[in-house]
């Protein structure tokens, strides 16, 4: 390879992906390389919530909520198929949090940052409303308030699209073995190496490390760490998903009396998805994995306030990721804060630029701050939309128009089509005219056109890739069903040359 770039992002998660995006878009080369598939690892096991982070006012970080608040209002606007508003229920537990300090935090969440799109809270009369029968008898009073869903995975393969259109080179599934200081020509060698041990090289003059959890381990494998290198705190957070505890689509935050909370999110039409926890980890965040302990604390969180018997046999699925939080020496995890940190140094005159910590909600502020530190050319991506979110319209709206041009599309996959890809759903379909021109059926919804498209446009490069991150549909499999064969044949087929 050895081509120069002004800028090589190490990672290909939600932080990497939009930092490509936004150096791309102010007009840098880039250079955007993933060990593995984009949001293969913290980035695709995330609660899947745009939010400002409600509880993290008991720890007085004012800062980040307003800041998280503000880009929620953002995100809503530049990906709307796969962004929406969602009503959450905090019920009321008298033996827990006052119900003056909830109405007290829910008054800041409610006006630290301008609201446009979502509704403020206000109180739920259990006695009368829905909701209270589906709490356990004792609750009388509940809380509502709004923040957003987001597909985690697709949000952050769209930055790595759109950084592509914009003229990045994305490559998925390399690692990045070696960095290496030149002086004498003020750049980088970057040492690569593909999943079939081929090795590459490239040139940049700007490395940024945006690794996740491997962020240290990056500079500890190079010798670049200095006295100025913050520490991290690698947290696993772990997540199931069960037959759904209720009907409707509000989602629950649950008091615990550890004094933290579990969200119950609505998943996938069917399921329940139930998290988070927050256990230190240390080795390889790549294999971090749900524990029993784990299991059967979410399972007791919903049981306290649900009548509902969940146990760890009513799992169908489970994800874990692992956080890196900044590590200020807190003895309680839950007060780490999920704040970031950027670290520019320079190694032999060579810059580098690492990020320490974050959240899916202020990716792309931290991405135009990033940037912002690299270039003097002006931010851009607060009001440019992401691939496919170019609607026109209200998204109900748009799923009309679709339906009217597509009517001989089975209504739940035209919706699924729409939320997926938004105005891109029209290449899934470019030149179809009837359910048999999508090809074989791999599986149940799940059609060669589409597969065919993520493979072209996507960067997807295995079934899991197509069944987990960029669809769901995997959890909607028979137990004894797998298609990953004819799902990689039709990738090999399909799939352009990504380096």
């Amino acid at each position: 390879m050895d081509q120069e770039f002004d800028v090589c992002v190490v990672g290909g998660g939600i932080n990497g992906a939009g930092i490509a995006r936004d150096a791309a878009g102010r007009g840098l080369s880039v250079l955007l390389v993933e060990q593995g598939d984009l949001a293969g690892a913290t980035s695709s096991a995330s609660s899947k919530l745009i939010h400002g982070g409600l509880r993290y006012l008991e720890y007085y970080e004012f800062g980040l909520v307003r800041k998280a608040l503000r880009e929620r209002e953002v995100l809503l606007g530049l990906a709307p198929h796969i962004i929406w508003p969602l009503t959450f229920i905090l019920p009321h537990d008298r033996l827990l949090r006052p119900a003056w300090m909830i109405r007290a935090g829910l008054f800041l969440y409610d006006h630290l940052a301008a609201r446009v799109t979502l509704s403020g809270s206000s109180g739920v009369d259990l006695a009368s409303h829905p909701t209270g029968k589906i709490l356990k008898e004792g609750y009388k009073l509940a809380f509502r308030y709004s923040d957003c869903w987001v597909d985690d995975s697709r949000l952050a393969v769209l930055n790595a699209m759109d950084a592509k259109e914009r003229g990045a080179a994305v490559m998925t599934r390399t690692r990045c073995r070696s960095l290496l200081p030149i002086p004498r020509r003020g750049i980088w060698q970057v040492g690569l190496e593909d999943c079939a041990g081929r090795q590459k090289t490239a040139s940049a003059r700007t490395i940024v490390n945006a690794a996740g959890p491997w962020v240290q381990a990056i500079l500890e494998e190079n010798g670049l760490v200095t006295k100025e290198t913050p520490s991290l705190r690698l947290v696993k957070g772990s997540h199931i998903v069960v037959p759904k505890v209720h009907d409707g689509e509000e989602a629950f935050i649950l008091q615990q009396p550890d004094g933290r909370v579990v969200f119950v999110l609505p998943f996938e039409s069917n399921f329940s998805l139930i998290g988070t926890t927050e256990e230190p980890i240390s080795g390889d965040p790549g294999a971090a994995a749900i524990s029993e302990a784990e299991m059967s604390y979410l399972c007791d969180a919903v049981n306290r306030s649900f009548r509902v018997a969940l146990s760890p046999e009513s799992i169908i699925w489970h994800f874990s990721g692992v956080r890196p939080l900044l590590d200020g020496g807190e003895e309680d995890i839950s007060s780490v804060t999920r704040d970031y940190h950027l670290m520019k140094s320079s190694h032999y005159e060579c810059g580098i630029l690492s990020v320490f910590g974050g959240k899916v909600t202020t990716y792309r502020a931290l991405a135009e701050e990033a940037v912002g530190m690299l270039t003097d050319k002006p931010g851009w991506t607060a009001e440019s939309v992401l691939p496919g979110g170019d609607l026109g319209e209200s998204f109900e709206a748009f799923l009309d128009r679709k339906k009217a041009r597509y009517p001989w599309l089975p209504e739940d996959l035209l919706r699924r089509y729409a939320r997926a890809y938004g105005t891109r759903m029209d290449i899934v379909l470019e030149g179809k005219a009837s359910l048999e021109s999508l090809g074989r059926e791999v599986c149940e919804g799940l059609y060669e056109a589409e597969i065919a498209y993520l493979g072209r446009y996507e960067f997807a490069r295995t079934a899991g890739d197509v069944l987990w991150r960029r669809t769901k549909l995997g959890l909607h499999m028979a137990a004894d069903e797998d298609p990953g064969a004819e799902i990689e044949v039709i990738l090999d087929k399909y799939s352009p040359d990504f380096s």
